[in-house]
């Protein structure tokens, strides 16, 4: 089977849903290569990367991608950057995409990704290409560039439901003595009562986000949901999502107090907590975030789901809670160019990453 790449400008989304549906169906793709996320993520933040498509002979989709243009601040000036399902935009691309990569047919050619890549170094005029959310084999890291520079690095901490049902249920078992004495604190400020979860229906959407945010606001020092782009995109996801049995809006609650809310995902076996929002504690040992996924964990392991991940994230807690970790990888895979082989060279002399 021979395979050409090309690039072509954003069509319609009615008109590239029906492709990318299709496809989806033969890929193995993350949820964030589906088109609940994509869509989502196009119609809410307005972005309009170009599409590259890599087709059979027989004309049909081996793989989509989204590729977004910026002239991306650098050490010496702007540089023409090209990002790999990203619009190059700080505020459109704060929803911050995991698992990233092409949407391929999992029977394509082995030559796939290196078409792929051919025709990204063939295509018109930049000088780096950001893949973020990748997971260390990407076979996309494989393209030959004048320098691959990896920006950052992080665990996906995960639980694994399987050992979770093995111990009937005592997920608790699973974790640290410290984490276990934790949890159990806190259940002790809520009294008896067991932790109880509802679902979000259509009707509560508007209402649950507003509770998000305003859970949110104060406490973190770069807050997403400040931003009206990014809570349009929440409730675009949700809406899509609750649709397709997708998303899920969980809100968590003990007798008559608040834990938290819950945003995840549920796609192939896998439940992945995308945002979360919190009440406060009622005492000093209160931690209602800890209940929150505890009770979460439980919910996905009787639904007989592989794992309940947390996603990328250096955080301590999502430590404490996981059984295990994946890695996530973002990259700047650099062509040759004078100024960016200076700037490799000032950046040795005076230790600075690229960012």
């Amino acid at each position: 089977m021979t395979l050409t790449a090309t690039f072509s400008p954003l069509p319609p989304l009615d008109k590239l849903e029906p492709r990318w549906r299709a496809l989806e169906v033969r890929a193995e793709g993350s949820f964030f290569l589906g088109w609940t996320w994509m869509e989502s993520w196009l119609s809410a933040t307005g972005a309009t990367p170009e599409l590259l498509a890599v087709k059979d002979d027989a004309g049909g989709d081996a793989a989509l991608a989204l590729i977004g243009r910026s002239l991306d601040k650098r050490l010496l000036g702007r540089t023409p950057t090209l990002w790999l399902n990203q619009a190059g935009q700080y505020q459109a691309d704060r929803p911050f995409i995991e698992y990233n990569g092409l949407l391929a047919d999992r029977d394509a050619p082995a030559d796939l990704h290196d078409v792929a890549m051919r025709a990204i170094l063939r295509h018109n005029d930049w000088r780096a290409l950001r893949l973020s959310g990748v997971e260390p084999d990407s076979l996309l890291l494989a393209a030959g560039f004048r320098r691959r520079v990896r920006i950052d690095q992080s665990p996906a901490y995960h639980v694994d439901l399987a050992a979770v049902r093995a111990t009937k249920g005592d997920y608790l078992s699973l974790l640290s003595a410290n984490t276990r004495s934790q949890i159990k604190r806190a259940a002790k400020d809520y009294g008896a009562a067991e932790p109880a979860i509802a679902l979000a229906t259509e009707a509560d959407i508007d209402g649950w986000l507003a509770e998000m945010q305003a859970l949110n606001t104060g406490r973190h020092a770069e807050n997403a949901w400040d931003d009206a782009m990014f809570r349009q995109f929440a409730a675009t996801l949700l809406r899509r999502g609750l649709v397709t049995g997708e998303v899920e809006l969980l809100r968590i609650t003990a007798g008559d107090h608040l834990l938290g809310l819950l945003l995840n995902f549920v796609h192939r076996g896998r439940a992945m907590n995308y945002q979360s929002a919190f009440a406060a504690p009622l005492g000093p040992k209160g931690k209602p975030g800890l209940l929150c996924h505890a009770a979460a964990v439980g919910r996905y392991a009787g639904m007989g789901l592989d794992h309940y991940s947390l996603l990328a994230g250096k955080d301590r807690y999502k430590q404490s809670l996981s059984t295990g970790s994946e890695t996530l990888e973002w990259w700047s895979l650099e062509r040759f160019s004078p100024r960016l082989e200076a700037e490799a060279v000032l950046r040795k002399l005076l230790r600075r990453p690229v960012s």
